[in-house]
């Protein structure tokens, strides 16, 4: 069962589970500098091996200012996940604004056949007690 703060979604069998934390220690919101950490499990629920290669990441400020940041694996590596196998880490993010979200792309292969696609990475939001409350005009 999902948290609350969790988003997941699930692409051709591979579920991504996602959950963004707000770290207070490394922001300076009087300099507009907003951090953030989020950690991230990857489960492969089908019955094919497969590897990710690439990543592409969608992050959108609070302004609508969105940066594209693609790259080889996550983390310095490239998880090759077996039937029933799951891969987890954590990175982080840092913002000009005091909320925003992200979301993307695992580009993956199957490693027997070498067939090339593509797995979702659900939005999710990146919050913090600096946001301005209120209502949206």
């Amino acid at each position: 069962m999902a948290r609350k703060d969790e988003f997941s979604a699930s692409t051709r069998h591979i579920r991504v589970s996602v959950r963004a934390f707000y770290l207070a220690d490394q922001s300076e919101p009087d300099k507009g500098q907003f951090v953030w950490a989020y950690r991230v499990e990857i489960a492969n629920t089908g019955r094919e091996t497969v590897k990710l290669l690439r990543r592409t990441w969608h992050i959108t400020d609070a302004l609508g200012r969105t940066q594209t940041v693609h790259g080889a694996g996550v983390i310095g590596e490239q998880p090759v996940l077996e039937p029933g196998g799951r891969f987890e880490y954590t990175s982080g993010t840092p913002l000009a604004t005091a909320s925003g979200f992200m979301q993307g792309t695992y580009h993956m292969v199957v490693t027997e056949s070498g067939e090339a696609f593509d797995v979702a990475i659900p939005a999710f939001s990146l919050d913090s007690p600096h946001q301005p409350s209120g209502r949206v005009h």
